[in-house]
């Protein structure tokens, strides 16, 4: 027996260290997704600088909800 089961929810993390490579991550991974059934529910994004490579930091985490789920 084979059972399917969809997902509800997903929670995502990115980072990149411009904001164009962050961008790109991100549609990329709401077109993977979608073929998921999951739709972007909420964004949440950073910027912070980081030290080690004298550089700002990006990071973005993105809540994905399926299709028709209410909050």
């Amino acid at each position: 027996m084979f059972i399917l089961e969809n997902m509800e929810t997903k929670i995502e993390l990115y980072e990149a260290y411009d904001l164009k490579t962050l961008e790109r991550k991100i549609e990329e991974q709401i077109e993977i997704n979608k073929a998921l059934l999951l739709d972007v529910h909420h964004i949440q994004h950073q910027v912070t600088f980081d030290p080690n490579r004298n550089k700002m930091l990006y990071t973005a985490v993105v809540h994905f909800k399926g299709k028709g789920k209410a909050n």
